[in-house]
């Protein structure tokens, strides 16, 4: 029944093996509602449901040729409903890109002839600039919120400002006269939870007081979170990034970016971050930013009504949301091209620097940290670096290569196993479970207590005259005045050791917590914790160099260019170049990480190790799987997404591929004018598929064209109501003129304007490389299989990543490398390379040996409307 319903809504999907068996970070709440059922079944044959199913456009003859006809010829308006694309489909990006230049001819055409027309051509042109104005502006403003509300609920934990409620725990003690300087913070005007409740500020009951505080803010930030996620937008959980990138490689995810979610989302995002959890608000504020653009660009006509132009908008909105999230407006271009873009052209670069921006400038008004930066942990270095420190910087990123393929597959496995566990059922047990764990652990910890922003902030400073952390307790030499900007290296004191340890259990503690954190049903990101593991581990690798530098300043790799009194080592880069190496050997980014981190310190001085490091994180991560964390989570709910980078190397062909296989139901298909309205009704009902081949008749299979079961049955439905004679006798044709029939006859049905007169066609010793890399490049959602125009087969999208994920679990090769058989001949074929009989459909015999397809399914959540 559940299987009839998404029939219904034109979703019935198969999914490639061992990847879609489990619930994500990115898989929705199970309880919504919508499963895609990627077992293999005879639906695969044509469009049924893949992601290339279904999706339904305005008809164009061929690549670019638009159909000068209505869908039907008597009709003097578009039929409703085409033209637009269904929930869980792929959009056709030549169709749509044609679809755009047909409507800038138009305009160009008509500005002349009048002024209002002119001014219409105008809007149109500056309508890009402007839907990515208002982007930036939405997407800086909901940070600077985001931001201002997240510390003033972390702070809200442990205490609260009494004279005005509305301050964190740094600006309640701004204004304070009784502040010291070694107790910065600690003031009259802001009171912990044990004052207020037993009036202690210290002493065994203080602590268990606030310890318990401190676990009940935290328990109920982290369920309110999920109620909400779970109650009003289920897809406002997770980083977002992953459905990011796979809709802009043109898939149709009803409501993800809709105005539901992004409040749902900017909402639950500040609770989540408050609730301390092991994650980050970077991530989702890309999601975020991507929301506003796809609400703006439904005020402009040039994006509502075209699905490929609109994911230009997104991937601005993308750029926009990583340039608030670091304060790195070009790391966020760059963020955009390398990571989530899929369709990149120059006036979008253009546009997504415009976009990042104005969003870091409407931040930077904001102010929302009151550094006049644009994120907390801004740093500045002044010591330069020496030759010898790219040793432990390399080390540094194979630590990062080994954490993120680590991390991996650890939370991979969880994600899967996520789905036979009671939290899998549960998410708000799930989310409320994990909160009160990590409060639990998190309160004796100083360094896991505090806000992660917080804590990063504190391992990439430098220790200086004014710093009061625990990591800066060195021996200080009282000869040394503390007026200099360059303290010399200096012995370590018993708070730099004591703080190594806290740190060493924070950083154990981070990676474990971090496992199973990121994929609970509320707003998560990834960036932040991934950097908190390398910075820590990156101080604690940088005190121990600067300590082994002030021990040993006479061996000989230190003896060359660090001197006694000498400032050589400075361990706050440290953190930062570990930072990078963590992060990039989890998202597999390089260029666009250099850059954001390199924005992060404002130093051209820096990025060598930056490079050094981040290269071999990603070396060392690709050496265990190639697959960055948002390409597994892809992968693992069975996105259909063809990743670019991907190199394909294996030497099938488009006969091993394609569809139907001999254990399979013949290819459906049509006749361009033997066929009655009942013929073609009967069709259509009595199979699941999403598109038909049209050809010249039964004795010959030469291919007409291709046409969408969604455009038929609207054609069929309009012309019985708009067009009189027509009957179910009716003879149905899809040439441009009627076929000779008798004086009695009833009147003809012309179908020729709903028909794709080119689409396109490979033959059937096509290799696959080739056709992987024309469906990644035009975006294509089906292709057919001709052998010397007849027609054999049809390969979709899911058909391609189906055989991909074959070729990565080492199966049996489809075929012999670039033949079929040992006399040469395709196996739809016999020796006189004649067809083999075919009665009404076409029969295809497949060399491919039966595989068994285990039955894995997916959840989605039902989407909300926007």
């Amino acid at each position: 029944m559940e299987s009839e319903q998404l029939f219904s809504r034109g979703y019935y999907r198969n999914s490639y093996n061992s990847i879609t068996s489990a619930s994500s970070d990115e898989e929705l709440l199970d309880g919504a509602g919508v499963v895609m059922d990627f077992t293999g079944s005879e639906d695969d044959n044509l469009l049924d449901g893949d992601v290339s199913s279904g999706a339904n456009y305005t008809m164009t003859n061929g690549g670019g040729i638009n159909s000068t006809t209505h869908l039907l010829d008597l009709l003097d308006e578009p039929i409703p409903g085409v033209g637009t694309y269904d929930d869980f489909h792929t959009i056709d990006w030549v169709r749509e890109k044609c679809k755009d230049r047909e409507r800038h001819r138009k305009i160009t055409s008509r500005k002349k002839d009048s002024v209002w027309e002119f001014v219409k051509s105008l809007y149109d042109a500056w309508s890009g600039w402007l839907v990515v104005t208002l982007t930036g502006l939405a997407s800086g403003a909901l940070a600077g919120l985001i931001d201002i509300a997240a510390d003033w609920m972390t702070d809200l934990k442990e205490g609260i400002c009494l004279s005005a409620l509305w301050f964190n725990h740094e600006q309640c003690c701004w204004g304070s006269s009784e502040t010291t300087f070694e107790a910065r913070n600690k003031c009259p005007q802001w009171k912990t939870w044990a004052e207020l409740i037993i009036g202690q500020a210290d002493g065994p009951g203080s602590y268990i007081m606030n310890y318990i505080m401190y676990i009940l803010w935290a328990l109920g930030f982290g369920f309110l979170a999920v109620s909400l996620v779970k109650v009003f937008a289920p897809y406002a959980c997770g980083s977002g990034i992953p459905e990011i990138k796979t809709i802009l490689s043109g898939f149709i995810i009803r409501g993800y970016l809709g105005k539901w979610t992004l409040l749902i989302k900017t909402i639950t995002l500040v609770l989540a971050v408050a609730s301390g959890l092991s994650l980050g608000k970077e991530g989702p504020l890309v999601h975020v930013a991507c929301c506003c653009g796809n609400i703006f660009s439904y005020l402009f006509p040039k994006y509502n009504k075209n699905e490929a132009k609109k994911r230009e908008v997104l991937s601005a909105a993308s750029a926009a949301g990583v340039s608030v999230a670091f304060g790195a407006p070009i790391g966020g271009v760059l963020f955009s091209l390398e990571e989530v873009s899929y369709y990149f052209p120059l006036k979008t670069l253009w546009r997504s620097f415009f976009a990042a921006l104005v969003a870091a400038f409407i931040l930077r008004s904001i102010n929302p940290f009151g550094n006049s930066r644009l994120v907390l942990f801004y740093v500045e270095y002044h010591t330069p670096w020496y030759l010898f420190e790219l040793i432990p910087f390399i080390l540094l990123g194979v630590f990062g290569g080994l954490w993120g393929a680590f991390f991996i597959r650890a939370n991979i496995a969880w994600c899967r196993r996520r789905k036979t566990t009671k939290f899998g059922k549960f998410p708000v047990l799930e989310v409320i479970t994990v909160t009160v764990i990590t409060a639990a652990i998190s309160f004796p910890n100083q360094y896991t207590r505090k806000n992660t922003s917080e804590l990063i902030k504190e391992l990439f400073t430098d220790c200086g005259p004014l710093e009061s952390s625990p990591l800066c307790d060195y021996q200080t030499d009282a000869n040394v005045s503390k007026l200099l900007d360059d303290i010399p290296d200096r012995p370590a004191g018993q708070g730099v050791y004591d703080a190594i340890g806290k740190l060493a259990l924070a950083l154990i503690f981070k990676i474990i917590m971090t496992i199973f954190t990121f994929g609970i049903k509320v707003p998560s990101g990834l960036f932040i914790p991934s950097m908190a593991i390398g910075a820590i581990a990156g101080r604690i690798v940088g005190i121990a160099v600067e300590q082994m530098a002030y021990h040993h300043h006479d061996w000989f790799i230190f003896n060359q260019w660090c001197n006694v009194g000498a400032d050589c080592v400075t361990p706050g880069l440290y953190a930062m170049v570990g930072a990078a190496a963590c992060l990039g050997g989890v998202t597999r980014m390089t260029v666009s990480l250099v850059v954001i981190v390199f924005e992060l310190t404002g130093g051209l001085e820096y990025i060598v190790p930056l490079m050094a490091a981040v290269m071999t994180s990603k070396w060392v991560g690709d050496a265990f799987g190639r697959e960055g964390i948002y390409e597994s989570h892809i992968r693992l709910n069975g996105y259909p997404f063809l990743d670019a980078k991907e190199e394909f190397t294996h030497t099938t062909l488009a006969a091993d591929v394609m569809r139907p296989r001999s254990n399979e139901a013949p290819l459906s298909v049509l006749t361009q004018d033997d066929m009655t309205v009942e013929d073609l009704e009967m069709t259509i009902n009595e199979s699941t598929y999403n598109g038909f081949p049209v050809i010249v008749s039964k004795e010959s299979q030469r291919l007409v064209g291709f046409a969408l079961r969604r455009d038929i049955t609207i054609a069929l439905e309009n012309s019985r109501r708009k067009q009189e004679g027509i009957v179910s006798s009716s003879r149905v044709h899809f040439t441009q003129h009627a076929p000779t029939l008798p004086a009695d006859s009833p009147r003809p049905l012309k179908l020729r304007s709903i028909l794709d007169m080119s689409p396109f066609t490979v033959t059937d010793h096509t290799p696959m490389e080739i056709v992987v890399d024309i469906f990644r490049k035009l975006g294509l959602r089906q292709c057919l299989v001709t052998h010397n125009g007849n027609i054999l087969g049809i390969i979709t999208k899911k058909n391609i990543l189906e055989h991909l994920e074959q070729l990565k679990q080492h199966v049996e090769p489809l075929a012999s490398p670039w033949h079929h058989n040992k006399e040469g001949h395709p196996s739809s074929y016999g020796s006189n390379d004649r067809s083999r009989p075919r009665v009404d459909h076409v029969q295809l015999n497949t060399v491919l040996e039966d595989r068994e397809e285990s039955e894995e399914e997916v959840h989605l959540l039902k989407s909300t409307e926007i």
